[in-house]
């Protein structure tokens, strides 16, 4: 329990570490933004298929796998469906900074939910190695995201250390949802295949819904693909290392 909620914290306060860049720049390069979130699409899909689905194929079985990515993916589009999501372009202008900043952090805490989910169903996983590198994964994750929610909260005005508690606040909702997934998994191991499945969708979700158009976006296609493709193979060798 202690590793899980070492490794949720750490993950979750990844965003917090992705705003640090707002501390020396306001303005975030697309290049460098596409770069980012590329790697870090490399670095989910590797864990989902080199980690989470074997796992949950060899915990519950193939159905297990294809019930709970489903169920992952369907989840994933539910919330995007109805929670407003972080305007990402670096555009001044905007007013009404307090119900803005409200309405993004609602939907960032409900965004986290099943990623925590994903950390604490991998912890309570048979294989000791895959909770750290989930949480490597969607620590990963959260930083671009964390710079991205930086950038917004500026240009809408707030002040760098309101960009760093609301950051810190979003992590906290993941870590909650983690400590449930771990022993929610804990207690009912005939689950624990169908959430390490439910993470992968989610996963897989998040990257070919939000992390490759968003890196596609804005004619940096080569360096992303690229990107992508060292974020993979990071994701192996961690792999490897944890294994």
């Amino acid at each position: 329990m202690q590793t899980a909620l070492l490794g949720s914290f750490l993950s979750a306060m990844a965003t917090v570490l992705g705003v640090v860049p707002i501390l020396f720049v306001r303005r975030l390069s697309e290049l460098w933004k596409d770069v980012l979130v590329a790697f870090t699409a490399g670095i989910m899909v590797s864990a989902s298929t080199f980690g989470l689905m074997p796992q949950a194929i060899k915990e519950s079985g193939i159905l297990a796998l294809t019930l709970g990515l489903i169920t992952g993916v369907l989840l994933l589009d539910l919330i995007e469906n109805n929670i407003p999501h972080i305007d990402v372009e670096n555009k001044p202008g905007f007013t009404n900074m307090d119900s803005k900043a409200l309405l993004v952090l609602i939907a960032l805490f409900i965004h986290n939910i099943p990623e925590g989910l994903s950390t604490g169903f991998s912890y309570a996983s048979e294989q000791p190695s895959l909770g750290p590198m989930v949480a490597i994964a969607i620590g990963a994750q959260n930083m671009p995201e964390g710079l991205i929610l930086a950038v917004f909260l500026l240009n809408s005005q707030a002040t760098r250390r309101k960009a760093m508690i609301m950051a810190a606040l979003t992590g906290l909702m993941e870590m909650v949802s983690a400590v449930i997934g771990y022993f929610t998994a804990s207690y009912m191991q005939n689950v624990v295949g169908y959430g390490l499945a439910f993470a992968a969708g989610a996963m897989l979700f998040i990257v070919y819904k939000e992390l490759i158009p968003e890196s596609h976006g804005h004619g940096y296609e080569r360096p992303s693909t690229y990107s992508f493709i060292f974020g993979l193979l990071a994701m192996v060798y961690i792999t490897q290392v944890f294994g």
